[in-house]
């Protein structure tokens, strides 16, 4: 969930949000380590995270089965989706999904910690136990079968500045997961998804969604649907600009470029529009630095 803020708009669907503000509330799906949008569905920002959730994973879930991709997808979402009725809608997926761990006492958790859980290293006067809880159901539904949950508890009797702490501080993190790895490798992969955070600044700042035009609801759908087309052509651009990396004028070592970074580079490249002979030509300057990228991206989908 990512809003989108409409503060003093009086447009349809512009509610109050979790974040503080009016707007509207928007659920995205990823997919891939690039970034490229799967799904996107705007709300009314009152509308609560898990209304309609189950019918947007399920219809993710569907999309991907359309894509062709082989084998087995790891779905990955946050604590505010993790209510019973969207584990049916994973299908024979993987899943990892935060887990609030609210009802639980923290000393307890620690207490069953100790006892199953595997001691990681860290440093003086910090104890962090990590392993699998199985006697969980999702939503506290008892008729819902369990499901695994790794975990995270941390304890620590030392802060960072070496203050000893009269009473220890804990922090419990839990995840549902149906993989089969070390704890901590759930909880790697789960951190992975950190940057989705950056895919929404993407669509908001450097497209320029955060404020969408129209007074109508379902007008701005449409436009989001639109930007999430622009959204997923600039990403592919920018992956093929990266594939020819020995062509850049300058060196480019990371596996992703921001659409921001596209735009800049490749799309705003002055150009001078040419009709010749019933032919339309793009002319370049002679100092354009991305023309032999331009050129290469070009004659291959031509």
């Amino acid at each position: 969930m990512s809003p989108l803020d409409h503060s003093g708009s009086s447009k349809e669907g512009v509610s109050y949000t979790y974040k503080g503000h009016d707007g509207y509330a928007l659920i995205f799906a990823y997919v891939g380590t690039q970034g490229h949008m799967l799904e996107c569905e705007l709300r009314p920002g009152k509308q609560h995270c898990q209304s309609g959730t189950t019918a947007f994973i399920a219809r993710s879930v569907e999309t991907l089965q359309t894509l062709g991709l082989g084998g087995k997808c790891l779905l990955r979402l946050d604590s505010g989706n993790a209510a019973a009725d969207n584990f049916d809608a994973f299908g024979d997926h993987y899943f990892i999904v935060k887990r609030n761990p609210r009802r639980e006492c923290p000393e307890q958790m620690l207490a069953l910690a100790r006892r199953v859980g595997d001691k990681q290293d860290s440093r003086e006067g910090k104890n962090v136990y990590t392993g699998f809880f199985d006697h969980f159901h999702p939503g506290g539904d008892q008729n819902h079968p369990c499901v695994p949950v790794a975990f995270e508890v941390i304890e620590r009797t030392i802060d960072i500045d070496g203050q000893k702490l009269l009473v220890p501080k804990l922090e419990v993190n839990t995840w549902w997961t149906n993989l089969s790895c070390r704890a901590k490798t759930v909880l790697d992969l789960y951190h992975g998804h950190g940057p989705s955070e950056q895919y929404h600044s993407e669509l908001k700042s450097d497209l320029d969604v955060e404020r969408l035009p129209s007074g109508r609801l379902c007008a701005n759908k449409i436009i989001l649907l639109c930007a999430m087309v622009a959204f997923n052509l600039l990403r592919g651009l920018g992956q093929e600009v990266i594939k020819r990396a020995g062509l850049a004028p300058q060196k480019i070592n990371i596996p992703r470029w921001r659409i921001k970074t596209v735009l800049k580079n490749i799309v705003y490249c002055a150009v001078r529009l040419v009709r010749h002979a019933g032919r339309i030509e793009l002319h370049f300057g002679k100092r354009c630095r991305w023309f032999e990228v331009i050129q290469d991206i070009a004659h291959s989908f031509a």
